[in-house]
């Protein structure tokens, strides 16, 4: 711990010109108080306007138009009154009671990141604006209604009306707050790529609120995540009415920085220290603020940290924290330079010190490590499908690798992210595509996993 937040000022968001910054891997000597994830993106989507997706130096799986113009592809996409507005979740259609044959916010912005790559970004629009109008749509689950900015986890064209899901239909009634996370980081990229800006279109139609665009989820449990306010910022940048906006982002920033960086981040010297704590203290200078017992730290996270690495951990709570790793928080928190650089490479320096625990033979683990027995039982209410090293209780995700992929390139480790595609291209394939692996290595295919993943 020990880290100073950075002053999250309208200045430091003022995109800079590095060309040279994907022209080879190195690692990165950056001004903290500059947003490191809009230059790496900036730079991204110039050398895709320009027709140089090949100059950049990740691995060579990532070509998008092979699925794009593929009959799989075509079949994958789903059309509203003769417009594409999305993709599938997954070809597979053995079992027509699951719900993958919708268009899942989340699951498309992969496929939206592919499109906009390919030149081809109308559908991208499309989605964001048919998305944006179903939120403005009665939101009622069991008699509770949702508030403004909602946006629905799924949705499905039924000939010419579209059957929304704000999760009155999912697993255990869940209210999903990440389609409005990942829909405001589409907007952002739609904008970047396509140099199409959709704010004022969105700021002008009576669905389109500040609340619906996404800023104010701020009051919310979206109010926790970092990348979505980044992405609101530079886009209020572009709109004249959005000072006050803006002033609430920058403020909130501030302050998930410090919390991010002084509390959840885990190291070699952060767990020694936490060894050693004492507890009950009353100070305002008491160094255990959230009286963490020292005897809560299980033996798994002595073995697992690395003398150089760390991470963000789950999640903290008085008298408890939940250390384990969390695949998709720790890439997120590199992307939206949520993490300090420093930080960001002692990720990378974890991921490959503990290569088979996180990527094993099939990348990569949604957490780790698996939780069983009582935990087992507290935490997931004995759901079958999440026994240990199962599904969402350590089990291993191929599409994690997008994430993976563009952290590595942000912190000039591309290395990484090719020797995870090559494990990953030796049995895809093969496979099918499946959703999700099983076993504590990743080696066998889910029991309950869907093929044809889009």
């Amino acid at each position: 711990m020990g880290m100073y937040p950075v002053p999250c000022t309208l200045d430091g968001f003022e995109e800079g010109g590095f060309s040279k910054l994907l022209e080879k891997p190195r690692l990165l000597n950056v001004d903290r108080q500059r947003s490191l994830d809009e230059r790496f993106l900036n730079e991204l989507s110039i050398a895709l306007n320009q027709g140089r997706a090949t100059d950049i130096s990740l691995p060579r799986i990532y070509e998008p138009l092979e699925f794009i113009s593929s009959p799989a592809g075509k079949r994958s996409l789903v059309y509203f009154r003769g417009q594409p507005v999305g993709t599938i979740a997954a070809l597979d259609n053995s079992d027509e009671n699951l719900n993958y044959d919708k268009v899942f916010v989340r699951d498309f912005v992969p496929s939206a990141l592919a499109f906009l790559m390919n030149g081809e970004p109308e559908i991208v629009k499309n989605f964001i604006l048919k998305t944006l109008r179903l939120q403005s749509w009665e939101k009622k689950i069991d008699r509770f209604q949702l508030g403004e900015g909602v946006m629905p986890a799924s949705f499905k064209v039924l000939h010419d009306p579209v059957r929304n899901n704000f999760g009155e239909s999912a697993i255990g009634r869940v209210a999903l707050v990440d389609s409005g996370f990942w829909w405001i980081i589409l907007l952002r990229a739609y904008t970047k790529s396509a140099g199409r800006y959709l704010i004022g279109r969105v700021a002008r139609m009576p669905e389109g609120n500040m609340l619906g665009s996404g800023v104010g989820y701020g009051q919310g449990k979206i109010s926790t995540l970092e990348h979505p306010f980044r992405c609101a910022l530079l886009l209020l940048k572009q709109y004249n009415e959005g000072k006050e906006l803006i002033e609430r982002v920058i403020n909130r920033l501030n302050a998930l920085s410090y919390n991010m960086r002084s509390y959840f981040w885990l190291d070699f010297k952060q767990l020694n220290d936490i060894y050693r704590f004492k507890t009950k203290g009353y100070s305002h200078t008491e160094v255990n603020k959230f009286n963490v017992m020292p005897d809560s730290l299980l033996d798994w996270i002595f073995d697992f940290m690395p003398a150089r690495g760390g991470y963000f951990i789950g999640n903290v709570s008085p008298a408890g924290m939940d250390f384990r790793w969390f695949c998709l928080g720790n890439c997120i928190v590199i992307l939206s330079s949520l993490a300090t650089p420093e930080q960001s490479i002692a990720i990378m320096d974890l991921i490959e010190s503990r290569w088979e625990e996180l990527v094993g033979e099939m990348p990569l683990k949604v957490c780790y490590p698996a939780i069983e027995t009582h935990e087992w039982w507290i935490i997931t209410g004995c759901d079958p499908k999440n026994t240990r090293w199962r599904y969402h209780n350590g089990g291993s995700w191929p599409v994690l690798l997008w994430l993976l992929t563009a952290e590595c390139g942000k912190t000039g480790r591309p290395q990484i992210a090719r020797r995870a595609i090559e494990i990953a291209e030796t049995r895809l394939l093969m496979d099918h595509w499946t959703e999700n692996y099983d076993g504590k290595l990743g080696r066998y295919i889910g029991k309950q996993a869907r093929k044809a993943q889009t």
